[in-house]
């Protein structure tokens, strides 16, 4: 019921659906045959689960986005989508005009979280920023190239617009962004652009 409530908002709203699933392996087979560009994802579906779909969609098609729509606000499913490669995060409690606010925000490459679990994110970043200060961790050193592409990727950029703004092929950003993300530890773009906010990086 609510998939196909949720099917007839998208559309109403100018959306097109390309596929639906109700379980894991349909979501990365019609995943695998469509190639949307984004993806509303539930945690629990049957296995594999929202999660590790998420992770793995993440993996074969870097540039989807994905957005988790989910009943539950516990912190361990939380950071296990965002680490796993979740652009945000909704509760199902949203309102129509909130979840398709989010499905926007997320086509343009924004990170989307119900306020309360925004504050969950952003605080448990916050705890791993200051362990490491605590232990006298300076942190990885970026090239001002890769410093350049964190910013435009905390900013919401696609790959395709932060190549074209710095002149180098889509392949060059991706690979900026892999090796920033190496270097830092961090799983997914979200991870980054809290890790720039908390830098200072785009005040700078």
């Amino acid at each position: 019921m609510w998939l196909e409530a949720m099917g007839g908002d998208l559309e109403d709203d100018g959306f097109e659906i390309v596929a639906t699933a109700r379980t894991g392996d349909e979501c990365l087979s019609r995943a695998r045959a469509t190639r949307p560009e984004v993806v509303i994802m539930d945690l629990q579906i049957p296995e594999p689960d929202g999660a590790t779909c998420t992770e793995i969609l993440m993996r074969e098609f870097p540039t989807c986005k994905v957005l988790v729509v989910s009943a539950s606000g516990e912190r361990a499913d939380v950071l296990r989508a965002v680490k796993a490669g979740a652009r945000g995060y909704l509760l199902k409690s949203s309102t129509p005009e909130e979840m398709l606010t989010g499905v926007r925000q997320t086509a343009r490459g924004e990170a989307v979280f119900t306020p309360s679990l925004a504050g969950m994110v952003l605080g448990e970043f916050r705890r791993m920023v200051t362990h490491a200060e605590a232990h006298n961790d300076p942190g990885p050193a970026l090239t001002a190239r890769e410093i350049e592409v964190l910013r435009h990727v905390a900013k919401g950029m696609a790959y395709r617009e932060i190549a074209e703004e710095l002149f180098v092929s889509h392949r060059t950003v991706q690979n900026h962004v892999q090796n920033v993300l190496r270097k830092l530890q961090l799983h997914n773009r979200v991870e980054l652009a809290l890790y720039a906010v908390e830098q200072g990086y785009l005040r700078a």
